[in-house]
């Protein structure tokens, strides 16, 4: 064979080679492209809608979040004492319903929802793209509560409320990391930014009649439980009862509800159970330091025992950039804006039972669920006005951003 036509088929070989081989758009970043959305639970319908996470934040589809119920109601009617708790939830905190969605976040590639479903008691990772179960971890004692996801997308923190418990999961496979203990009842959880520690914050029993002040001693042990997010122990217990009483609010519940850092971490705050507002709490100096008390809706009824689990106001985030603050005023009815520098209030926007509140993809809006409309409205941070309200299922409570596969619209 000549030398010449012995080369050009080597060439022609070696490009084919390279063409096999070399990294198309595809090969070279497997990763699917991600939409950024907003999933909101439904927890008595026991779905969850994934909407815009900005602009007219109109729906892109729903997820069934119990495709096993025959499965697991099955499993709790088989057991008497799970079926006496299950019942509990739906006459207790359910008022009435089953709860089947309370927390959710996303995996970091889009590909999978996590949800803790209290009256199951457990947490489940759903396949976005089929509505299938990938794994499920029963949770400690009989229910599950609020998560928090880690920084990095790859850890999810749920209160197991029965047991005062925090369980540690491996979002991606669901395996147990760790846990720690918790004072009575373990609610909201926040991971800080460098995704070193877990703040948690124990309610106590929000569940019965024993609303008067005096017997505030009833509700249990209430404190914030700060742990080391990989060994899981304690580093600092903070109980606000010293600290409410040392501003001379010894009337005022020390049950912590939701709460938002500022950007820095340098200051928390804070919801209580039965109060009507805020504190600004400053980490360093371990005092509260500012108190913000919001207006009472005349039509509220001042009977404490009326408050869905203790909760006057049930929500609370901040803007990105720190310098506002978006409160859900859960049994007065309304949310409202609050400028950070001087606590003062903008429009109380009208919203049927808002149950709580977080931050719009682009910042600039804060987004509430109104439990009692089945619904989800959006408020500008700037002006402080009702900008957008969009339709959900039955009883939205948390909203969560996440994000799913480009070109997702439900399994």
């Amino acid at each position: 064979m000549p030398v010449r036509r012995t080369r050009y088929l080597c060439a022609i070989a070696a490009a084919l080679v390279l063409a096999a081989t070399a990294p198309t758009a595809a090969t070279a970043d497997s990763s699917p492209a991600l939409r950024e959305v907003l999933f909101v639970g439904n927890n008595w319908d026991g779905t969850a809608d994934v909407i815009e996470s900005t602009g007219d934040f109109a729906r892109i589809g729903r997820i069934d979040v119990i495709p096993d119920k025959d499965e697991r109601m099955a499993e709790i009617n088989a057991d008497p004492i799970r079926w006496i708790y299950f019942m509990a939830i739906r006459s207790g905190v359910g008022e009435g319903h089953d709860q089947f969605v309370d927390d959710m976040y996303s995996t970091p590639d889009g590909t999978s929802v996590v949800v803790s479903r209290p009256s199951f008691a457990d947490v489940v990772s759903l396949d976005l793209a089929t509505g299938r179960v990938n794994w499920r971890f029963p949770v400690s004692g009989y229910r599950s509560d609020h998560m928090a996801v880690s920084p990095d997308g790859k850890r999810v923190a749920v209160s197991a409320s029965t047991s005062n418990t925090v369980h540690v999961l491996d979002i991606g496979t669901g395996e147990q990391l760790g846990s720690f203990k918790t004072g009575d009842k373990p609610h909201e959880n926040v991971f800080s930014n460098d995704g070193k520690y877990i703040w948690n914050m124990s309610i106590g029993e929000v569940n019965t009649a024993l609303d008067a002040t005096w017997l505030d001693w009833t509700k249990g042990d209430r404190r914030i439980t700060v742990v080391d997010a990989t060994t899981f122990k304690q580093v600092k217990v903070l109980d606000m009862r010293e600290r409410l009483d040392a501003i001379g609010l010894k009337d005022h519940s020390d049950a912590v509800r939701p709460a938002a850092f500022s950007p820095d971490e340098s200051k928390l705050y804070f919801q209580v159970s039965f109060f009507n507002g805020f504190f600004e709490y400053d980490v360093a100096t371990d005092r509260i330091t500012r108190t913000k008390t919001l207006p009472k809706n005349p039509a509220t009824s001042d009977d404490r025992t009326t408050w869905v689990n203790d909760s006057r106001h049930h929500g609370i985030t901040m803007k990105p950039d720190g310098t506002k603050l978006c409160v859900a005023g859960t049994m007065d009815d309304y949310a409202t804006v609050v400028d950070r520098a001087t606590l003062q209030q903008g429009p109380l926007v009208t919203a049927s039972k808002p149950y709580w509140a977080t931050v719009s993809g682009d910042g600039r809006s804060c987004v509430v669920s109104e439990s009692g409309a089945d619904r989800v409205t959006a408020i500008d941070f700037a002006t402080g006005e009702k900008t957008v309200s969009v339709p959900v299922g039955d009883h939205p409570q948390r909203v969560r951003l996440g994000h799913v596969e480009a070109g997702w619209s439900g399994a």
